[in-house]
């Protein structure tokens, strides 16, 4: 491959000021703060310890790529806690986007999306309070620009996060977004929560979203996050207790891969693409394992309902949606089903799931491809998908 990387899938680490800096201090306890709960440092979320992030200052926190063996079908037989191993101090380039972009021409990476860490878990944490929920990423999204920048010098795009639980306020972000410069905005992998039940975020409701995002050309991403399925979990192991480090062995086979898979199997069978043609998505740091068994259902869902799908669900998933495979896929096994021209890098950096080092996913990941995949994977697509060049 020639040239630098393009990262689509990069993380910083949220300042301890990111979801306070800019909150309507008439929230109150509605909102995000900070409490000293039996001596340690945690973060209340609508009048709740919210255990989303175990250790949400960050200080300590794990090294990048520290489970880099465990999700290689953990060899040494160690748990989530072995493996993590010592923590370490925060480093500059986790907060500050000056330090990033030399750390960048060290890793030689050209260019980046930059998502939340913290932020990918808080929209179930108030999925009862709609209005408390689109004021607190308002005031996340305005941080996430003075501290990152949505566009910083033509190589850091950072995405901000917009909630669905108020379809008016969700479009007005929207624009308040993409008014600063956004490429890419990120939306959750779930249907919506509503008083007494759920509604599909490709509702009509949602069509001013829908229409600005495909007027405005913005990406919409769909990064892994809490995306509420640990329901089901409890409906197989009520009164379980998890943690950010234990998982009930059953939640992974219950929910792997499960909210992306429903979520853009729901898009084609709403017919979102149908009414906005030019929507382009993206799913980030979903895999991509789940791909060839949803385009098999919709397969048979086209089979079996003639007429319903103007055009086939298949095609129209190739053409509309983009994916970062997780860096221990079988990426040549997809090629079958997914088109070499719409999978893109993303390395997780600097969390302890991803790669030790952006470029990493190049030598494990696409190491069986032809160079021309490479490029078009580790750097072209995400050019032409994010109309920018930064070679």
């Amino acid at each position: 491959m020639h040239g630098r990387i393009f990262d689509f899938d990069n993380h910083y680490y949220e300042s301890e000021d990111a979801l306070t800096r800019h909150q309507d201090a008439s929230l109150g306890s509605r909102g995000v703060r900070w409490a000293e709960v039996d001596g340690r440092k945690r973060l209340l979320v609508g009048g709740r310890i919210n255990s989303y992030i175990a250790n949400p200052t960050f200080d300590p926190v794990a090294r990048p790529g520290a489970l880099f063996d465990w999700y290689r079908g953990n060899p040494k037989h160690e748990t989530i806690v072995q493996a993590f191993g010592e923590l370490e101090p925060i480093r500059p380039e986790y907060r500050d986007r000056d330090a990033r972009l030399r750390l960048m021409d060290e890793q030689g990476v050209a260019g980046m999306l930059v998502f939340p860490t913290l932020g990918v878990g808080l929209e179930e944490a108030l999925r009862d309070d709609p209005e408390a929920c689109a004021t607190v990423f308002a005031g996340f999204n305005h941080w996430l620009d003075e501290d990152w920048g949505y566009r910083y010098e033509g190589r850091i795009f950072a995405v901000p996060y917009i909630p669905f639980l108020d379809p008016q306020a969700a479009h007005a972000e929207l624009r308040t977004v993409l008014e600063r410069g956004a490429l890419v905005v990120n939306v959750r992998n779930a249907p919506v929560p509503v008083p007494g039940g759920y509604r599909s975020p490709f509702d009509q409701v949602y069509d001013a979203f829908w229409g600005l995002a495909e007027e405005s050309g913005v990406v919409v991403a769909t990064h892994a996050g809490l995306d509420g399925y640990d329901a089901l979990v409890q409906m197989w192991e009520p009164g379980g207790t998890e943690s950010s480090l234990f998982r009930s062995p059953l939640r992974g086979v219950l929910t792997k891969a499960r909210a992306v898979s429903d979520f853009y199997g729901a898009a084609l069978c709403h017919l979102l693409f149908e009414r906005f043609p030019g929507l382009r998505l993206a799913s980030v740091e979903n895999g991509a394992s789940w791909i060839p068994d949803l385009l098999h259902r919709l397969d048979d869902a086209a089979d079996r309902n003639p007429g319903y799908f103007k055009e086939h669900p298949r095609e129209v998933f190739g053409e509309h949606v983009w994916v970062t495979p997780f860096w221990e896929d079988q990426v040549p096994d997809l090629l079958g089903d997914v088109r070499v021209e719409r999978l893109l890098l993303g390395s997780d950096w600097p969390h302890a799931e991803g790669t030790r080092q952006p470029a990493e996913f190049v030598t494990e990941t696409l190491a069986e491809l032809p160079d021309d995949s490479v490029q078009r994977i580790a750097r072209d697509n995400a050019f032409e998908l994010l109309g920018v060049d930064v070679a």
